[in-house]
């Protein structure tokens, strides 16, 4: 098991990437403590995968909130009794354009898909330096990689991600604390109609997939397991020496 007799934190991890990532490490041997707003969810999530509680926890909270993000950290902490890895994948999509943009809807943006991640790992690294070493992973995009004329709020933001990463890479290496970001393509979860789905019909929302689909040299969307694979690897020592890089899960998309 690549994750055995390791603690480890996912946010958002009731539905889509988040909870194909609690499934995975904990088949890999790794103990949970899974975040998220929805109670109701996370409650579900823990009767059907570890009714026992012996290695999966809950935490819930709004990491919209400053307060959220940061004492999130400390009560997984808490519970796990330490913290070996931290996938950061809390996100949403946002507004789709910028004229006349709410100024709500922009803020939220930047608080769930940058500032988030941003007290997050502030936060974590408290405890990996305890543990004395880390792996960090945070959650971007194609978008973070390749502008997006559908959603330049959330690919400004997914950008910022990939810039916190190579940051933070450097700056907690003298812990032993890698820091990554994964960069998914369009996936197959219930975030998807937020992307293509925004102010138009069903069937306008269709013909958007299948335009992205056309560009991807793979000709379909990610699936959830296929991104929580990918956070597997660099979760993992068998990505010990790899820190700092923004790894797409895309199909192809961005290799063009």
């Amino acid at each position: 098991m690549r994750l055995a007799n390791k603690l480890a934190v996912i946010t958002a991890a009731a539905s889509g990437m988040g909870l194909a990532g609690v499934e995975l490490f904990l088949r890999e041997g790794a103990s949970v403590c899974a975040i998220d707003i929805n109670q109701e969810a996370l409650s579900a999530l823990k009767a059907d995968l570890d009714p026992s509680g012996e290695r999966l926890h809950t935490v819930v909270a709004d990491l919209e909130q400053p307060s959220g993000a940061r004492d999130s950290i400390h009560e997984a902490a808490d519970k796990l009794g330490g913290i070996d890895i931290l996938w950061a994948h809390a996100g949403i999509p946002g507004p789709g354009g910028i004229e006349g943009l709410d100024v709500g809807e922009y803020q939220q943006a930047l608080a769930l898909n940058v500032q988030s991640a941003t007290f997050g790992a502030g936060e974590v690294i408290k405890h990996m330096r305890k543990r004395g070493s880390g792996s960090i992973i945070f959650t971007a995009s194609v978008s973070g990689m390749v502008g997006s004329m559908w959603s330049p709020v959330y690919s400004s933001c997914k950008f910022a991600v990939v810039g916190l990463t190579k940051s933070l890479a450097q700056t907690f290496a003298p812990d032993n604390v890698r820091v990554n970001v994964v960069c998914p393509g369009l996936a197959e979860t219930p975030m998807k109609v937020g992307f293509t789905g925004r102010g138009v019909s069903a069937e306008a929302a269709k013909a958007a997939e299948d335009k992205y689909t056309s560009a991807v040299p793979l000709g379909r969307l990610v699936q959830p397991h296929e991104v929580a694979n990918a956070v597997l690897w660099l979760a993992s020592d068998d990505a010990g020496f790899v820190t700092g890089i923004e790894l797409p899960v895309d199909g192809g998309f961005t290799c063009k």
